[in-house]
């Protein structure tokens, strides 16, 4: 059985108060984080960011507003298609305000690749290997 699960999406980008742009995500699912999605914004051949999102999180934030701190998602409608807004919050900027970044996903690309991880992990079976995440953290120690 296939344990990962990838798919690069073109998002809209809003980054202050400029109009949106496209950018691609690259969306990761592995069985052996099971609470985690990792999204990694592209454009042009660069890697603009890379944030580590919680799966549920995500999928809650389809339907109802969640989030706090760094990370807060929400749907919004566009008319005819549904969207995730996700909004990012970064490191300190200098001038003492914060990096913050708003993407724009449609949902229905959201719930297919929810569903693709699903079939990897079902929600409410993720383990997690106690044990063996202490003996690493011994190791490095």
């Amino acid at each position: 059985m296939n344990t990962v699960v990838h798919k690069t999406l073109v998002v809209q980008l809003q980054a202050g108060d400029a109009d949106r742009f496209p950018v691609l995500a690259h969306l990761g699912y592995d069985a052996a984080d099971p609470f985690a999605l990792t999204v990694v914004f592209s454009h042009d051949g660069r890697v603009l960011a890379r944030w580590t999102l919680d799966r549920e999180m995500v999928r809650d934030g389809l339907t109802r507003p969640v989030g706090v701190g760094d990370v807060r998602m929400r749907p919004e409608s566009r008319g005819l298609w549904d969207e995730l807004r996700i909004e990012l919050l970064g490191d300190a900027r200098p001038e003492g305000d914060r990096h913050h970044a708003v993407v724009f996903v449609w949902a229905a690309a959201v719930e297919a690749f929810l569903r693709e991880t699903h079939a990897v992990v079902r929600p409410g079976k993720e383990q997690v290997h106690v044990d063996d995440f202490l003996a690493e953290l011994m190791a490095e120690g």
